[in-house]
């Protein structure tokens, strides 16, 4: 377990300093409100708040050591490591003072990570990669020990955090990584120095930040460059995805394609979608042919399989262990259902959403019997693909909704796109925010009704399904 020790040669290695009581760290914080006993409390300024006022919160609720970067006002000892020498207090809980807290925590999560043996699978794309990270993890920890970061600690802070939870005992770390701007995921392989990489494929998402679909690929492909060479580093990449395929001339590992072309490596057809039942594919590998079954929603979620299929398979682990492990009801991920007081049934994918995940979720729709609605709202961060992309999906919910229920101001493209392709105009519904989308469904949806809810993070369509869901 991490402890003061290692903490102090990771951040002070030639510093004279002797400790008078050395004592364990669990894990990493940014909140203090979520501290837990023996955890390490990161300092960090953010646009609103500053983490050095919640210092003395943190440790009340259990921290024992913190990392900061300036001046605060705190009832516990401060050591200022900027010096050569420093005395240690006799006992916690103290802060350490640095030149700057987020670079101190992202080198102690590499020094933390150098110090184990284990494989570290490092996972990006730009719609696929935390339902390939949970899938993968869920696999993987039916053989062995398996860290992953937890909901969306995907980034500079998140991912150095998790890997402060690494101990003796893990043997592969399933990491999400995430990218907003260019050498992002290059720092982060920098700390998780990972061997095995995972690319999804590149989509319009987050592009009013990257510039264009070339920036965003050109920003994944540092996780493939970041790799070891053949035969430690391993690149595992989409053989679908044109933009994804081609990374192969950019990395020095061996590459292993999945796709759903007999070219690739690994590969799937008779793809089956069950509905809410789950899907069901044939996956071809080497010269085996084998069935599948896994309760994920959808048909796009045989890449999914085929990505954790194919991380499984390189490190050794049987068919018979992965198909055991895709049964398992636990694996169903960020789609879930939901029924409300008529009888309803909603389809909850509303945690984000891009063109290429809100078309999937769509052709999902289509798969199921009801009467369908589809509940939309803006698609954020998409900058010059914007228009394209509410067209997009406009014309493709034309095709398979019953209604359509829109959110936001950019969904007034996804509007006039679905009318233009022959939509009748009475059944689109147009709403400014989730409050106008939450009291007209409760007025109209009935048994039967099978409603999709979908739209990116911050259009808050979550609050929709809860408002919504029946009460048992």
């Amino acid at each position: 377990m991490l402890t003061l020790s290692h903490v102090l040669k990771a951040l002070k290695p030639a510093a004279n300093y002797q400790i008078p009581q050395d004592f364990e760290i669990s894990c990493g914080y940014v909140d203090s409100r979520c501290v837990s006993d023996k955890g390490l409390f990161v300092a960090l300024k953010g646009e609103n708040t500053d983490g050095h006022e919640f210092v003395d919160q943190a440790f009340a609720n259990g921290a024992v050591l913190a990392l900061t970067d300036h001046a605060f006002e705190s009832d516990y000892p401060v050591v200022d490591l900027s010096q050569d020498s420093f005395e240690l207090p006799k006992s916690a809980p103290f802060s350490l003072q640095t030149p700057n807290a987020l670079l101190a925590l992202q080198a102690l999560a590499k020094y933390w990570r150098q110090q184990h043996n284990l494989t570290v699978v490092g996972i990006t794309g730009s719609v696929g990669k935390s339902s390939t990270k949970e899938l993968a993890a869920s696999v993987l920890s039916s053989r062995m020990k398996t860290l992953k970061n937890q909901g969306n600690m995907n980034n500079e802070i998140g991912l150095p955090l998790t890997l402060l939870s690494l101990n003796e005992k893990h043997k592969v770390a399933v990491l999400e990584m995430g990218f907003y701007v260019a050498g992002e995921i290059k720092l982060l392989c920098d700390i998780a120095l990972p061997q095995i990489g995972v690319v999804t494929n590149i989509g319009t998402v987050h592009a009013e930040r990257a510039g264009s679909i070339e920036a965003i690929a050109r920003g994944k492909v540092e996780l493939v460059q970041s790799l070891p060479a053949s035969p430690e580093g391993l690149a595992i990449l989409n053989y679908d995805d044109p933009l994804v395929k081609d990374m192969a001339d950019l990395t020095q590992a061996r590459v292993f394609y999945y796709g759903l072309s007999p070219e690739a490596d690994l590969w799937a057809d008779k793809v089956e979608s069950r509905g809410l039942d789950g899907v069901r594919c044939r996956m071809h590998y080497q010269d085996e042919s084998l069935y599948v079954t896994a309760p994920l929603i959808g048909r796009h979620s045989v890449y999914t399989m085929l990505r954790a299929a194919a991380v499984a398979l390189n490190l050794g682990m049987d068919w018979g262990a992965i198909f055991d492990a895709f049964k398992d009801d636990r694996v169903q991920l960020r789609i879930v259902t939901v029924r409300t007081a008529s009888g309803a049934v909603l389809i909850d994918d509303s945690y984000n959403a891009s063109p290429d995940s809100t078309m999937a979720a769509l052709n999902l729709l289509d798969d199921l019997k009801g009467r369908k609605v589809a509940v939309l709202g803006d698609m954020l961060e998409l900058g010059r693909y914007e228009e394209a992309g509410h067209n997009k999906v406009g014309m493709r919910a034309s095709e398979v909704a019953d209604e359509i229920v829109l959110v936001g101001t950019r969904s007034l493209i996804t509007r006039d796109a679905a009318i233009e392709n022959g939509f009748p105009a009475d059944m689109v519904h147009w709403f400014s925010d989730h409050n106008g989308a939450t009291a007209y469904l409760r007025e109209t949806l009935k048994s039967g009704d099978i409603a999709l809810i979908k739209g990116s993070h911050s259009m808050h369509m979550e609050k929709i399904v809860s408002a919504l869901e029946e009460v048992v």
